[in-house]
Parts: C-alpha cells; sequence; structure tokens
C-alpha cells in the first residue's frame, strides 16, 4: 500500500494535479474487510493529505462510533484522490468531479480496493455508488440496497455522505443522520454473512 501511494502521489493524469495541494490516497487499516469510499477529498483534506478530515470527518467519526467502529477498524478512501474544484466568485469552490478524472484516477482506485480485497464496501454518496455499483444509481431509490454483483466485494450498498448530511437543517439533519448510523451497522452485521472472512477478523 505505501508504494502505492508513493505512485499515487505523483500523479499528473487529469488537470486536478494543476490545482491540488495534496493527493488523499486512502487510511485506516489495510486488513480491514469493511470499506467506506466517498467522493473525493474536502478543502480540509486537501491540505492534511487525509480523507475526510475537517467537518464532515468530525460526523463521520460520531457515526462510526455509534455504530461501533472506529477508523482503526475500516479502509476509508474516495473514488478520487484529489480534491475537484471550479472558480466561483473569485474563488476555488468543491465540485462534483468529472467523468473524465474520475476514469483518470480509476487505477488507483482499482489496485487500492485489489489490495485491501473487502468483503463490505459502503459507498458514500450517489458518485461513488455510480462508479461502484451502478452507472444508473439513484441515491433516494437505491439507499440502503445491497448490491452482490460487483467487481470488488460480495457485499455493497450505499447510504448518504456525511458531507451532505451537514448541509441539511433540523429534522431533515437529524433523520438522515440516524440513516447513515443504521446503514454502517447493517455494513458490520453483513460482514458475517460474508462466506470468506476468517473469524479472526470480524469485529
Amino acid at each position: 500500500m505505501q508504494r502505492l501511494k508513493k505512485r499515487t502521489s505523483v500523479c499528473t493524469d487529469c488537470d486536478l494535479a494543476k490545482t491540488r495541494v495534496n493527493v488523499v490516497c486512502g487510511s485506516g487499516n489495510v486488513n480491514a474487510k469493511l470499506v467506506l469510499v466517498g467522493e473525493g477529498p474536502s478543502a480540509a483534506d486537501n491540505h492534511t493529505g487525509f480523507p475526510f478530515s475537517g467537518p464532515a470527518g468530525n460526523m463521520l467519526d460520531e457515526v462510526l462510533v455509534a455504530s461501533g467502529l472506529t477508523r482503526s477498524d475500516i479502509w476509508l478512501t474516495n473514488i478520487i484522490k484529489c480534491r475537484a474544484v471550479g472558480l466561483k466568485d473569485g474563488e476555488l469552490k468543491n465540485r462534483p468531479p468529472k467523468t473524465t478524472e474520475i476514469k483518470a484516477c480509476s487505477k488507483w482506485l482499482d489496485n487500492e480496493l485489489t489490495l485491501i480485497q473487502p468483503s463490505v464496501i459502503l459507498c458514500l454518496g450517489a458518485p461513488a455508488a455510480k462508479t461502484l455499483l451502478n452507472p444508473r444509481f439513484r441515491i433516494t431509490e437505491e439507499r440502503g440496497v445491497w448490491f452482490t454483483d460487483t467487481r470488488y466485494a460480495p457485499f455493497a450498498m450505499a447510504t448518504f455522505n456525511p458531507a451532505y448530511v451537514l448541509r441539511q437543517e433540523g429534522e431533515n439533519f437529524t433523520t438522515l443522520r440516524a440513516i447513515i448510523i443504521d446503514d454502517i451497522s447493517e455494513a458490520k452485521l453483513k460482514l458475517h454473512e460474508a462466506k470468506d472472512i476468517p473469524k479472526s477478523t470480524l469485529f
């Protein structure tokens, strides 16, 4: 994994290399059987070099703990490794990754997931789900649905991205936060159904 990270850190296969501060590779437990995959690095991640290190990361830590997990129990990564930005009102703002950027970065995610060999993947948000589950994935209709025919894991599912939930208010925020906790808990339980998991790796 360290060799892969070193190769990823000098990638210039798309224009995001021109605006990044750091390439943000995955982090956590390389022996984990549960992998969480987000969309891409935030402004905070771009500076720290670690995924989910800003406000969305704080929320992710909270919902992980509520599900009986910590980052040391999982592998956490994104479909792209450099922050996707656009110029708005004279400032660089986050934007969804382009199809060309996702494609250019796909080899790094492929190598990463091939090394980890997860039993369960939980996609955080629609972009990750469209990349790993189904190009026509719709999170409002298919969140919480298990996919068993994906390339990298026997079981894969999608939930909301903490960054999206943070933009909600009031009851909507509370509801979506609870959904993420439930989905992470279900993903944790799903590990027991993956036949190839050694007993020593079960939580």
